[in-house]
């Protein structure tokens, strides 16, 4: 593999993302579009190759949270629809427009200041509607399956405002991957939908897109796929929640390294880090690994989580800090200065999964990776062969 820094590193797998891609691709009828959701530098895997990727594979459409987000899309040369899922400072109507870029409509308001800009600067903006049939975050709000003719008169007098053209409409599933518990509420959220839609139409209003599933109702729910679907977290080869493990033969895509930087053997009484949480009762063998909390690796992680060297498990002692932490390697014969260890992965017959991480912490797959900070470089790999780095830090 060519040389890159190899301190700490994120191992994007574009082979698993190829895979992921296709495993989804194969649930949808061919007149439903795929919009890769690619917010949040593509899941922490590194926006700048995963798009490429994806775009190559025949995506549909690309979906972001912000217009920064989606402007780094089109400087890397994708073309194809760009959706913004969040707010845009009405003020940018121009730029929207003029980067072809898609902005979600949430309210009456929002949705006039949009329109006002966008006449002053001479432009129409091509948006979606997006209602909010439960999950109470933005969008026109319609909860109640009745659909309350209010918030009917709201989504027309928004989508009649000119200089918006309004291409599709969307809401969002909150309970899509808590299995049978989520199935009654997920199915009021779709009747909401799809009831606020078929209100619109009556009064002349329709949609070139209607879209509603997220990653989990997209393997779990078919029957709601309309025009589009938006997948995000299963393109990289992570499951929506543990209830969905092995709903869709998807692998993830990253893998993050580190190397140890010193091993050192250690006599009964050492203490290791801060607080000094951790005191050997036996003479031990430690090793340092350059990565900590600034690189996204959880400081609540401390003394309750492994490590992966030498294909071995070797858990972290003491609190994990700011850029280094430290494992008790007594066990590993192999440890050496040097070496590269896995810190979630595969290394020979032991695997240590994001999941599992997510797990001993109390919080969700989703946002470990989106943790991987700005210093820990992506480095792509397909078929074993290393494709590129991406760097965060420019090099003179």
């Amino acid at each position: 593999m060519p040389d890159f820094i190899k301190r700490t590193w994120a191992e994007i797998d574009l082979e698993a993302i190829e895979n992921n891609y296709r495993e989804i691709k194969a649930l949808l009828k061919p007149t439903t579009q795929m919009i890769c959701v690619v917010k949040a530098d593509a899941y922490g895997h590194g926006v700048e190759f995963v798009a490429k990727e994806y775009d190559r594979l025949g995506a549909d459409r690309f979906a972001v949270s912000n217009i920064e987000e989606a402007l780094e899309l089109r400087e890397l040369g994708i073309k194809k629809p760009v959706l913004i899922l969040g707010y845009t400072p009405p003020g940018l109507a121009g730029e929207l427009a003029a980067n072809n870029i898609t902005q979600s409509v949430f309210s009456y308001e929002y949705a006039k200041a949009l329109a006002e800009n966008a006449e002053r600067a001479g432009v129409n903006v091509c948006c979606h509607l997006k209602v909010d049939t439960g999950m109470g975050r933005i969008g026109v709000l319609c909860q109640d399956a009745g659909i309350p003719s209010v918030a009917v008169d709201i989504a027309q007098s928004i989508c009649d405002m000119d200089n918006l053209d309004f291409e599709g409409i969307f809401t969002h599933f909150s309970v899509a991957d808590d299995g049978e518990a989520g199935r009654d509420f997920t199915n009021r959220q779709y009747n909401c939908f799809i009831g606020m839609v078929h209100a619109l139409e009556q009064r002349g209003i329709k949609f070139k897109l209607r879209h509603c599933c997220n990653s989990a109702a997209t393997i779990a729910y078919p029957q709601f796929h309309l025009d589009a679907v938006r997948p995000g977290i299963i393109l990289y080869g992570l499951e929506p929640s543990p209830k969905m493990e092995g709903a869709i033969n998807i692998r993830p895509a990253m893998q993050l390294k580190s190397v140890l930087s010193l091993v050192k053997d250690a006599p009964a009484g050492t203490s290791v880090s801060y607080g000094r949480t951790y005191v050997a009762d036996r003479s031990i063998r430690i090793a340092t690994v350059p990565i900590g909390y600034a690189d996204g690796y959880q400081r609540s992680l401390s003394g309750r989580q492994d490590m992966l060297v030498a294909g071995k498990r070797a858990p972290i002692i003491g609190r994990v800090c700011m850029d280094q932490l430290m494992l008790d390697v007594s066990d590993i014969p192999e440890a050496r200065s040097g070496m590269t260890i896995t810190v979630f992965g595969s290394e020979g017959k032991e695997t240590i999964s994001v999941n599992e991480l997510a797990e001993k912490i109390g919080t969700i797959n989703y946002e470990l990776v989106c943790l991987i900070g700005k210093r820990v470089a992506r480095v792509a790999v397909k078929d074993g062969k290393y494709v590129g780095t991406l760097s965060y830090f420019k090099r003179h």
